[in-house]
């Protein structure tokens, strides 16, 4: 089993082990993270969930997709066995609860050296932060028309605590999702499929067209640190909505970095 004594040596591991790197990521800060690496020279393995999100990653020699999710810590820990690198970067959502804690543990076992890329925390004047999503149940909601942009997997908890007079949904684009949301009574068409859309102006927002076509009043959102957060600052202080972000998990990793000083410490392949 490769167990590297250190990021700088890896002791059995070979040159070409110690010009590799593996990451775990998304949508959202994955494909520009993944980008600036390749032109550093990396050779990069790069996981993501599904098919739908290897499509925001470009074709590359240097570059190798794995799709589908890792499983559980022994399942983690004999992948990166069998594909030693210099460095694992873990660049999930940080709302991906389970993946996190499994890539840690695994990256302990193997003495391998992780990174984890660690979102921003914005300042949210004038935001509502929930610390669990029933505490939604708390918001005077009543004469509100409120925009759910949480995810499938949260919606209909969502929808069983919001007092708001009625919903519209904002979800990633697939048939599992959509299927889910029209099971749970959201009429059609009240319900966008689509990826995550920023843009440095309103004018150029899906997100602020879907507010001003379905009279929206609130934004349930998650405080991921992203640029989709980002966006509902700017588009609900813009028009004047209110703004409830569920509260991001707690994290006290030490191996975080935001995305400027992760690059500086990862640097160049040797």
């Amino acid at each position: 089993m490769w167990r590297p004594s250190s990021p700088m040596q890896a002791s059995g591991a070979s040159a070409m082990d110690e010009q590799r790197i593996w990451l775990l990521s998304g949508t959202g800060e994955g494909p520009p993270l993944a980008a600036e690496l390749l032109r550093r020279g990396w050779q990069l393995r790069v996981s993501v969930v599904s098919s739908t999100a290897a499509r925001a990653y470009p074709a590359h020699p240097a570059l190798e997709l794995q799709v589908g999710a890792l499983g559980d810590e022994a399942a983690v820990q004999n992948a990166f066995a069998q594909w030693p690198c210099r460095w694992v970067v873990d660049a999930a959502h940080p709302f991906a609860r389970s993946i996190h804690p499994a890539v840690a543990k695994a990256c302990k076992a193997l003495s391998q050296p992780l990174l984890r890329l660690q979102r921003p925390m914005f300042n949210s004047p004038g935001a509502t932060v929930l610390e669990r999503l029933e505490d939604l149940a708390d918001q005077p909601l009543e004469r509100d028309s409120l925009l759910l942009a949480l995810g499938a997997r949260e919606l209909a908890a969502a929808l069983s605590f919001s007092r708001a007079r009625e919903h519209a949904v904002r979800l990633l684009p697939s048939a599992s999702a959509l299927g889910q949301a029209l099971q749970l009574g959201l009429p059609a068409e009240r319900i966008a499929c689509l990826r995550p859309h920023t843009s440095s102006s309103l004018e150029g927002s899906v997100e602020a067209g879907l507010c001003r076509r379905w009279s929206i009043t609130a934004v349930l959102a998650r405080q991921s640190g992203g640029p989709p957060e980002q966006q509902w600052h700017r588009i609900c202080q813009t028009m004047g909505l209110k703004l409830l972000l569920l509260a991001r998990p707690e994290s006290r990793d030490p191996h975080g970095l935001e995305i400027e000083p992760l690059l500086a410490r990862l640097g160049w392949p040797p």
